[in-house]
């Protein structure tokens, strides 16, 4: 097991702290002694999550933040910008799905998917990262995927914004790599937090499972992400049957996968 205690005293930002991966993300980094600025759109949440971290010794700031609105993350830079707080932990958490066909699906949440997980993540690391270079030190986490290892019909757009975010982070990995700073993506499968319901994908449960596969628990896919962050791991998929279907993938047919996938996934009506 990677040595978490690189986070000691750190000031780690987390996206989308506000419940599911994200919180148990907090969670994780609180217990490494880092220093944690909380952000998402649920105040609330956040506070209740701030106190219960806060009463167990850790600093917590709070930012709320909508990062489907394209000024909220230089909102969330100004606002430790303007604490004096020099973030040196980056986890780009937040993200959206929607479960679907495509041509009926609400405009405003496709939208939102490819603002949140793409736009806020290319911003948020443009404004956190060259202060990472400059000190030679320094971690972003990137929350990819499985899903961006094949095209996912009915959920077409969300997989489509988790292959950017992973070779986002496999292109920043190497790029920043000679100034000390490490970058992964984590490429999670059907893991226990809301996604499901707000994607819609709890109405029907063969998607919502992906295959029948029971779902991880959000401690375990964080503890093995930030592991792997440690270490240096450019992506990992944290569970054994992901690994096995991502490598599977690549000798078939695009084709062939979206037919299979297609049929499992189609709406009833």
């Amino acid at each position: 097991m990677a040595d978490l205690g690189e986070f000691k005293g750190k000031w780690a930002l987390v996206t989308g702290a506000s419940a599911g991966i994200g919180a148990a993300l907090a969670r994780e980094l609180a217990r490494s002694g880092a220093k944690l600025i909380l952000t998402a759109r649920r105040k609330e949440r956040l506070e209740d999550l701030a106190a219960e971290l806060t009463a167990q010794g850790t600093e917590v700031r709070i930012v709320l933040a909508d990062l489907t609105e394209p000024d909220a993350p230089q909102a969330i830079y100004d606002a430790t910008a303007a604490a004096g707080l020099a973030v040196e932990v980056l986890i780009n958490n937040a993200g959206l799905g929607q479960y679907g066909e495509f041509a009926s699906n609400n405009l405003d949440q496709e939208l939102s998917q490819v603002r949140v997980n793409c736009e806020a993540v290319v911003h948020l690391s443009r404004l956190f990262v060259p202060a990472m270079v400059e000190r030679r030190r320094g971690w972003v986490m990137v929350v990819s995927s499985v899903a961006s290892f094949q095209p996912l019909p009915f959920l077409s757009t969300y997989a489509a914004t988790k292959v950017f975010d992973r070779f986002f982070a496999l292109g920043l990995a190497e790029e920043v790599a000679p100034h000390g700073v490490k970058v992964s993506a984590l490429c999670p499968g059907p893991t226990e937090s809301e996604f499901f319901v707000v994607a819609g994908a709890d109405k029907f449960p063969a998607a919502a499972k992906m295959g029948g596969r029971r779902r991880q628990t959000a401690e375990e896919v964080v503890r093995l992400g930030l592991e792997a962050l440690v270490k240096g791991k450019r992506t990992l998929i944290p569970y054994f049957g992901g690994r096995i279907s991502a490598f599977g993938v690549r000798f078939l047919p695009a084709r062939l996968i979206t037919y299979f996938v297609a049929k499992m996934a189609r709406p009833k009506p």
